[in-house]
């Protein structure tokens, strides 16, 4: 179990950004831009402390890909937290790039674990089949697909995919690390304006396999493959070369689900243990 060490308190921050300019959440070598070090480098100083407080993420977003509800902890010392408790978020947002905001900042119950006791994610990823191409103000943000697509079949082939899997398939295999995952919810729905939302929350997922999956989704949606081709992938198990990974940019975290207090700790163990598919 992830443990606060004696003198320190676990503390919650709830957090947004644009990852446009960014290379993606975690630290890098090579001073590459990333959330995790512009967040630690902000605590750092408006904490006036010497040593980097390491941030703990409930999910890595790569390079281009935005969240609207990430969710972090970091292990202060309690005569820190003390100090600085009731003028920290202020302070961070006076510190903080424009493109990144911590919006909340809380002492965190015991056994919370951003990533580990995360019962679920939230992704939505955004795209328009507008043959004008997409609204300027949100270039950043939507994927533009050249294709007039269609919402009922891509609905239907996103639910054939919900349950628990081996997403081998839609990923990027991991040395040591398992593909298997359970998708709660996956949906396809048109707004008023005429962008396509692609919502899926799952317990975890792989490395690029929302991405591979909504470019199976988008290739079914214009015609390209019949409604029956993303499950046919998934049961193949092997990666298919004619799924594309789509771009970053339509791609933003919303959500980060966790269960109620008591069982966070019960969550942690279920979360670390490693799943093995029994069919």
């Amino acid at each position: 179990m992830s443990e606060v060490q004696p003198g320190h308190v676990r503390i919650r921050l709830d957090i947004s950004y644009d990852g446009t300019d960014f290379h993606g959440w975690a630290k890098q070598a090579g001073g590459r831009r990333t959330v995790q070090a512009e967040i630690e480098d902000a605590l750092r100083t408006v904490t006036r402390s010497r040593e980097t407080y390491d941030l703990t993420v409930a999910g890595r977003t790569d390079a281009g890909v935005h969240a609207r509800g990430q969710v972090a902890h970091v292990d202060l010392p309690r005569a820190v937290w003390a100090e600085q408790s009731g003028k920290l978020l202020k302070r961070l947002a006076g510190r903080l790039p424009k493109d990144v905001r911590v919006w909340a900042l809380r002492e965190a119950p015991s056994g919370f674990d951003a990533r580990f006791a995360a019962v679920w994610r939230r992704y939505v990823y955004r795209v328009t089949d507008n043959p004008g191409g997409v609204d300027p103000l949100l270039r950043n943000h939507v994927l533009w697909h050249d294709w007039p697509l269609d919402v009922a079949m891509m609905d239907a082939a996103a639910t054939s995919l919900v349950g628990e899997h081996d997403f081998a398939a839609y990923a990027k295999k991991r040395e040591g690390a398992t593909t298997i995952r359970e998708i709660f919810d996956f949906g396809v729905t048109r707004r008023a304006d005429g962008i396509v939302e692609i919502e899926v929350r799952a317990d975890a997922f792989c490395h690029n396999q929302v991405r591979s999956m909504v470019g199976a989704l988008l290739f079914v949606g214009d015609g390209h493959r019949g409604v029956e081709w993303p499950r046919k992938v998934l049961d193949a198990g092997v990666r298919d070369s004619a799924v594309h990974v789509v771009r970053p940019h339509g791609l933003t975290l919303e959500e980060v689900g966790y269960p109620a207090d008591e069982l966070l700790l019960e969550r942690q163990r279920q979360a670390r243990r490693v799943r093995v598919r029994t069919t």
